[in-house]
């Protein structure tokens, strides 16, 4: 079946405006890099999200959900499906004691300085993380030391089916950089937080402290997807690129950061091809100089040609 007639029906089916067609997805990734989506929507509430995934479930078109943007990488050529962005519609935040009930939309550094003023710890880690709260968790977003699983009390979730779920923090599976909502293509909707109390001034005191550390280790002002490959067991990813001679290596506009290893940034005009063929070299260089084997932490979404980063050599 074309893509212009799944567009077609779409748009009659739906007659939203927060349905849109070939939507440039560079606009809405960290990276500024993504060809179009097939379909674009901005589901206004749980209705119409059940809707969108019944949609695909009777077109057998593939779904992606898009909160900021960020740990992805978006082929040039777009992405042939829907893509469902978790946006305005799911920002929501009460605080009510020690718990706060976030929606997925709601970004996190906001969250971080909001739960703080309340004189609420446990997210100071999480201020300079620029993504949304759902992916946050979903991947199980973390920094020096500490991660959402410590602080996330239950998650609710729609399944790809459309039900509805509501899972308590030890059902969810978490891991490093991974969660069942991930494992299961969970659509995280909204979480219960369970934090501690703490003096303003000291949870801000600690925050600071760890936005002047990324401030002087990551290239905050550029373009990127955050780390670009998971730390391996015991070690650095980033240590291990700048030993295997990979800082300042360049692809078209892509460049490996001088200033942290595990960055890769657009310094303008860089393609997906352009980060994914620097990917696959630091991976292999990194391969060849120590035996270890990189893993992305972001997401490679749509169609790429060679080369992109690989699978581990036998």
């Amino acid at each position: 079946m074309s893509a212009e007639s799944v567009q077609a029906r779409a748009l009659c089916l739906f007659r939203a405006a927060w349905l849109t067609t070939g939507e440039p997805l560079a606009a809405h990734t960290s990276f500024r890099i993504g060809g179009p989506a097939l379909l674009f929507a901005a589901p206004p509430d749980a209705k119409a999200l059940r809707r969108l995934l019944a949609f695909c479930a009777d077109e057998r078109l593939p779904w992606l959900v898009l909160g900021r943007g960020t740990n992805l990488l978006v082929s040039d050529a777009g992405y042939n499906g829907l893509v469902i962005h978790m946006g305005k519609a799911w920002a929501w935040l009460r605080i009510s004691g020690q718990t706060a009930e976030v929606g997925a939309g709601y970004p996190l550094p906001a969250l971080a300085r909001k739960t703080a003023e309340a004189g609420l710890a446990g997210l100071e880690f999480a201020a300079g993380i620029p993504g949304s709260t759902g992916g946050a968790v979903a991947m199980n977003a973390g920094a020096f030391g500490a991660n959402m699983a410590a602080v996330v009390r239950d998650v609710d979730c729609i399944l790809p089916s459309g039900e509805a779920c509501s899972l308590a923090n030890a059902e969810m599976g978490f891991a490093y950089r991974h969660s069942r909502a991930l494992g299961e293509a969970m659509i995280v909707v909204g979480v219960h937080l369970a934090l501690t109390l703490g003096r303003p001034e000291d949870i801000a005191r600690r925050m600071a402290d760890f936005q002047a550390q990324r401030k002087a280790r990551q290239p905050l002002t550029s373009w990127s997807a955050g780390s670009v490959f998971r730390n391996p067991p015991g070690d650095a990813a980033g240590r291990l690129i700048e030993a295997a001679g990979c800082k300042g290596l360049r692809r078209g506009g892509a460049l490996v950061s001088p200033k942290h290893a595990n960055f890769i940034v657009n310094t303008g005009g860089a393609t997906a091809a352009d980060v994914a063929a620097l990917m696959a070299e630091v991976q292999r260089r990194v391969w060849e100089t120590f035996g270890v084997w990189l893993e992305p932490e972001i997401k490679l979404v749509g169609e790429f040609d060679a080369p992109t980063p690989g699978t581990r050599p036998a």
